[in-house]
């Protein structure tokens, strides 16, 4: 009874004036072990990233990014599609169906590569955003910087989630022309999210010529608004998820609108701001704009655990999306791999069940 009497009094200020009190989520506590069937991977292919969607029907479509292991890992950056697998399940067993963007003429912007998807649906349409490439098509041991430095922003649509993709001659977000700006080098790994006005919010990866190329740097993600999901785009050029004087901070933001909220997982390169070494993290915005780390900021260490029993400790854990029931997070989805010697040999992608 005092509990209940304290939090009425905490609370009470926000009630009196009508506003909604909006808790903060615990990730943490929502994780749930993982089934056996929500691991989805090939012998033949790295798979990466993963976004869900649901069907009329009640099947799950996967979209996912992928490449064949004879490149090597870093062949991500040249020679990644964008494929589609579906299963009866958001936790799989999920089976691949088609190549959704492959790859087309050179000369194009996204001609060679394709990949980190993002699926939405707006009205009767969806929407595939993604990264997309070009460059000289070569295989190399470190990571193509022709390529990686001619990443841009993209978007198809189809009225059906088995396709076809209409594709566009020309990015979504291209690099600024002033060779000062934040994305003046390349721009990457869009996520996006509706308004409460109904206009669109995209926040993505820019790369600056500031610091020595051809990485450049620093790293930041940038916002952008729009009154259509296929835009234009306004970009306002103010860095968000940064940590003081990091280079590369964060990366693979996922963004969601929640309980009169936005939110994002990010990838903590670092663990700048878990303090928990390599992880992701999560955070919260008012308006989309300004961020700031969340109270229970992190989401997940690089450790698993498997409804065996068993707990697996991962090299990498990025690209993470979830997937909504009924407004609810129900799914997060994320890439892994594990280092053999230094040398990635496989990687997958992972479905994990959330609690509400």
């Amino acid at each position: 009874m005092f509990r209940r009497i304290i939090l009425l009094l905490i609370l009470f200020p926000a009630l009196m004036f009508g506003q909604r009190v909006v808790p903060s989520l615990d990730f943490q506590k929502m994780i749930q072990p993982i089934p056996k069937s929500a691991k989805f991977e090939d012998k033949n292919y790295y798979i990466w990233g993963g976004s869900l969607m649901k069907d009329k029907t009640g099947l799950y479509h996967l979209y996912y990014s992928r490449w064949k292991k004879k490149y090597g890992f870093n062949a991500w950056v040249t020679h990644s599609e964008i494929a589609h697998a579906t299963a009866p399940t958001p936790f799989g067993p999920f089976t691949f169906r088609n190549v959704a963007l492959p790859r087309r003429e050179r000369k194009i912007w996204d001609g060679l590569c394709t990949h980190n998807p993002t699926v939405r649906k707006y009205g009767n349409a969806y929407y595939l955003y993604y990264m997309g490439n070009t460059g000289d098509d070569k295989q190399t041991e470190g990571l193509n910087f022709t390529h990686r430095n001619n990443q841009r922003i993209g978007v198809a649509v189809a009225t059906d989630l088995n396709g076809p993709w209409e594709r566009f001659d020309h990015p979504l977000i291209d690099v600024s022309s002033d060779s000062t700006a934040y994305d003046a080098l390349m721009v990457s790994n869009p996520s996006i999210t509706i308004r409460s006005d109904g206009s669109y919010l995209l926040i993505y990866k820019g790369v600056a010529k500031k610091k020595p190329l051809p990485f450049g740097g620093p790293v930041v993600h940038l916002t952008a608004t729009s009154t259509s999901p296929t835009g234009p785009f306004v970009k306002q050029m103010q860095p968000i998820f940064t940590f003081k004087e990091a280079n590369f901070s964060a990366e693979d933001p996922y963004i969601w609108f929640q309980d009169g909220k936005y939110y994002a997982i990010v990838k903590d390169m670092q663990g700048f701001f878990t303090n928990k070494g390599r992880s992701l993290a999560l955070f919260d915005s008012e308006d989309g704009f300004s961020w700031q780390l969340s109270a229970h900021c992190l989401v997940s260490d690089l450790n698993i655990l498997w409804e065996t029993g068993m707990h697996e400790k991962m090299s990498h854990l990025e690209r993470p999306q979830i997937f909504f029931e009924n407004g609810t997070p129900a799914v997060l989805l994320v890439a892994a791999d594990k280092e053999e010697n230094g040398v990635i040999k496989t990687s997958y992608n992972i479905q994990i069940p959330l609690k509400p």
